[in-house]
């Protein structure tokens, strides 16, 4: 019986056609959530001609002072939500670390 060559196209686990997966493009819908250029660049800008809203800059005195469990707090009663909060505290600890290089 040793002389019936055994391909790996016939035995193993690796058997049968060797197939390259059909790698689709990204579908519109799930980049849901992500900026886009043009919007981030509109919200700079209105940030430039704006300014903070006033619980921003009450969250902006608790954070120079180094009050960040409190800043979270505060903007968790403010805003709704502990996510939001966190995300909120971040962009605005962000800016304190700008202002301090500057």
């Amino acid at each position: 019986m040793s002389h019936i060559r055994k391909y790996p196209v016939c035995v193993g686990r690796e058997n049968g056609l060797k197939r390259t997966n059909n790698i689709r493009p990204k579908k519109p819908s799930n980049r849901r959530g992500r900026l886009t250029k043009q919007a981030k660049f509109a919200r700079s800008l209105i940030r430039e001609v704006v300014g903070f809203a006033p619980f921003e800059k009450r969250m902006l005195e608790l954070l120079k002072n180094d009050k960040e469990k409190r800043a979270l707090k505060f903007a968790k009663r403010r805003i709704g939500g502990h996510r939001r909060a966190k995300r909120k505290r971040e962009e605005l600890t962000a800016i304190v670390k700008s202002m301090r290089m500057k």
